[in-house]
Formats: structure tokens, C-alpha cells, sequence
């Protein structure tokens, strides 16, 4: 509203100059391109994120395949490269340990996986995730995943085009303010020499 009060305002003002009506100008586009192209751009932004993730999704639970594990033991603490009290809190929140579990192919397989149990012992039962191949992999992609990762590139997609909408009409502002004072000063220029004295015309 108030680009277009400053359109209105500078429409019949004699004391308007070029200048004044650029700048009320170039607020108002601003100002609409604001609240129609960068929520459009966020909706395509995250319209294709959300896309891409869904074929990722469906490769996922296509090439993984949910198995139950048997715990062999608490695997030994890996050490970090280097003392991270939040990488070492991590680590002991997923709970490594040694399982055993059946390949699709029917081969047992053994290895390290993660598991949410506060303190696994031998013999508890885990689901796990593997790949065609038998080996213990993440758990695919869910829709609530996909849809929180969309909505959030969308949402920064549709802030970096409002911040890029506003760096450009502060940067035609600076070339209009700097034209003013480059004006003003040619004028003071032509006049400021004869300033104050008689029979100048002044």
C-alpha cells in the first residue's frame, strides 16, 4: 500500500521530479513481484524437489529390503577422529552393535548395524534395512521426509527470491539517488560561482 500511496502521492505534485516517479515505480513492481513470483518460485522449487525425492523414494524401496537382524553383541565403541562431544553423543544414541541376518538371497550375513535399543543384548531381535547384495544399508525415504525436505527447499527458494528482488531494488535506488546528486551537483556547479551576488539575475 505504500508504493502505491507513493505512485499516487507524486502523480500531479509540481515539485515532482523524474526521479521521485522511478522510485515510487520501481517500489510498487517490487512490491507486487514480491507476493506473486517468489511464492511461485518456492512452489516450483520445492514442486521439483519434492518430485526428485519421490523417485528417489521409489529406487529406494525398490533396491532395499526390510530384514530382521539377531544381536551378536554390543559392537565396540568407534573412536572419532577427534574429541566431539556431539559426535560422541550421537554415536552412543544409535547403539552399534554385531548382528547377524539372511541376505534376500538366503546367505547369512554378519556385520555392524545401528539400532535404537537403549542396551542391546544378545539374542534381541532388529529390523534392519539391506541392499540386493545382502549388505546392511539405510532406511529408505518416507513421505514425511520428503515432504518436510520440499517444503523447506520451497521455503528457501521463495526467500532467496525475495532477497534477490530486494538487493535489485536497492541497487536501481543507489543509481537513482547517485543521478540525483550527480545532478544536483552540476547544477550548484553552473550556479554556485554567482551565488549571493548582484545584478546575477539571482
Amino acid at each position: 500500500m505504500g508504493a502505491v500511496r507513493g505512485v499516487w502521492r507524486w502523480r500531479g505534485n509540481p515539485l515532482r521530479r523524474a526521479t521521485d516517479l522511478i522510485e515510487a515505480w520501481v517500489a510498487l513492481i517490487a512490491a507486487l513481484l514480491l507476493v506473486t513470483l517468489s511464492p511461485a518460485i518456492g512452489w516450483l522449487v520445492g514442486s521439483a524437489t519434492e518430485d526428485s525425492l519421490r523417485q528417489s523414494m521409489r529406487l529406494q524401496r525398490q533396491q532395499r529390503h526390510p530384514t530382521t537382524a539377531t544381536v551378536l553383541s554390543p559392537a565396540p565403541p568407534a573412536k572419532p577422529p577427534s574429541y566431539d562431544p556431539d559426535a560422541t553423543a550421537s554415536h552412543r544414541q544409535r547403539g552399534a552393535v554385531r548382528a547377524q541376518w539372511r541376505a534376500v538371497d538366503g546367505q547369512r550375513r554378519t556385520g555392524t548395524v545401528s539400532t535404537v535399543l537403549a542396551k542391546p543384548r544378545a539374542g534381541d531381535r532388529i529390523t534392519i534395512w539391506t541392499d540386493a547384495q545382502g549388505h546392511a544399508v539405510g532406511r529408505p525415504l518416507n513421505g514425511t521426509t520428503v515432504r518436510t525436505h520440499a517444503a523447506l527447499t520451497g521455503v528457501g527458494g521463495a526467500l532467496t527470491a525475495a532477497g534477490t528482488l530486494e538487493c535489485a531494488r536497492r541497487l536501481v535506488l543507489w543509481r537513482l539517488v547517485r543521478r540525483r546528486y550527480e545532478r544536483l551537483d552540476r547544477a550548484w556547479a553552473a550556479v554556485g560561482p554567482d551565488w549571493g551576488r548582484t545584478g546575477t539575475g539571482s
